[in-house]
């Protein structure tokens, strides 16, 4: 168990830095918490921070019931069987899509003043959260960094379950995952520590990194 986000990056960054040694780096954090477990990662290599913005799509009804993932550019990767099983119309579907995606333009231009992706064409994209449970959004964000064309694709996370750590290795260049219980529960079950991270603190982070003093 980690005592709370920023412990979870710091054993991230011990293991990712001799990895990541001399790539032309690209560290994308998945807001909110992924960006405070990013942080001393971006500290150790002396890097810039960017931000992942994704949002999951959840059933109408049961929004833990993730039915698909929106992504920076508005496009969206659907779980056609859920889709097809709960009788979903296009219509909602629609404007789900449209609100997540008008959520990640504003978290866009929050974070980091500009609502369009970030430059990874030849470069090494490093994906970081703080866990991952059923994998479903990550996924679809791989599958939207490949249209950007990153020399290499890793993926940085403290806890995951190990047979989504299994799924995850075929579709990326690499996986640093420290902590794979079987019996996986939760992502803040990993945590001593797993408070919401509020905007504020995401803002407070990304300008230190990214705009240090002189």
């Amino acid at each position: 168990m980690f005592k709370d986000r920023t412990e979870a990056g710091k054993m991230l960054a011990d293991k990712l830095s001799p990895v990541l040694s001399g790539n032309n780096i690209c560290l994308l954090a998945v807001p909110r918490g992924g960006v405070v477990v990013a942080a001393p990662l971006a500290q150790q290599l002396n890097s810039s921070l960017g931000v992942l913005v994704t949002r999951k799509i959840g059933h109408p009804l049961n929004p833990e019931v993730a039915i698909g993932a929106v992504m920076p550019d508005g496009s969206a990767v659907l779980d056609q069987y859920t889709l097809e099983r709960f009788s979903i119309g296009q219509t909602e579907l629609q404007q789900m899509i449209q609100s997540q995606y008008s959520e990640i333009k504003r978290r866009m231009l929050a974070y980091t003043g500009s609502d369009q992706p970030p430059e990874v064409t030849n470069r090494t994209a490093v994906i970081i959260d703080d866990g991952i449970a059923t994998g479903y959004t990550i996924q679809a964000a791989v599958q939207w960094i490949k249209t950007l064309n990153p020399a290499k694709i890793i993926i940085a996370v403290p806890v995951a379950p190990p047979e989504v750590i299994e799924t995850l290795e075929s579709q990326v260049d690499k996986i640093i995952c420290p902590f794979q219980p079987e019996a996986f529960g939760a992502v803040g079950m990993y945590y001593e520590e797993f408070s919401q991270t509020e905007d504020e603190e995401v803002l407070a982070i990304l300008h230190e990194l990214n705009h240090p003093r002189m």
